[in-house]
């Protein structure tokens, strides 16, 4: 009886909260003396054939729908918490800070071969997915960029570790060198209009 309580309370804690629930969140909802890996694992097992399921992402847990139901909830039209919409710049800026980070502006503006905008910075930051890291070594001492918790959260990953393998996306054909750089002059050429 007191475990079935456990699991309601955290599932409870889980569903209530708008970001991840970390496991010492858990511990002082249930007690330090229970098991949060088997209690999060029989959540899931009650959860089974529900239209939403318990994920791990950024360090935590959170419900998520499956995604075989995104076109009916968007059919919906119903309200949804979703990420911000972004742009092919500012994807391919984020994906490149993800990858590559701590990275400066100018650290970017190589990679791209073209100016990365403060603006697009600061939309990303704006956006929750991007925090300033430590200085940059380099002279004048630039700021660095690096994600944060929400990216994690927003893109369905527990940790960095779980970024695709970049090699692997250029194999499969998904993502090409040259690809983030026309991204970077469609954009601009849809800022010009």
């Amino acid at each position: 009886m007191r475990w079935r309580e456990w699991m309601l309370r955290a599932e409870a804690v889980i569903f209530a909260s708008a970001e991840p629930v970390g496991r010492e969140t858990l511990a002082r909802v249930v007690g330090r003396d229970c098991s949060i890996d088997l209690l999060i694992d029989d959540l899931r097992e009650d959860l089974r054939g529900r239209p939403y399921e318990l994920v791990s992402v950024a360090g935590g847990w959170q419900h998520r729908t499956h995604a075989v139901y995104a076109e009916a909830i968007r059919a919906s039209a119903a309200p949804t918490k979703t990420s911000a919409d972004l742009s092919r710049r500012e994807a391919a800026v984020l994906m490149a800070i993800g990858y590559f980070q701590p990275a400066t502006r100018g650290d970017l503006s190589k990679m791209f071969g073209k100016e990365v905008s403060r603006d697009t910075v600061a939309a990303l930051r704006d956006a929750g997915f991007i925090t300033s890291g430590p200085r940059s070594p380099t002279p004048g001492a630039p700021y660095t960029y690096v994600t944060t918790p929400a990216f994690l959260s927003a893109f369905g990953f527990d940790t960095l570790r779980d970024l695709p393998d970049v090699e692997m996306l250029e194999d499969a054909g998904l993502l090409s060198r040259r690809g983030a750089t026309d991204a970077m002059e469609i954009d601009a050429d849809e800022e010009d209009e």
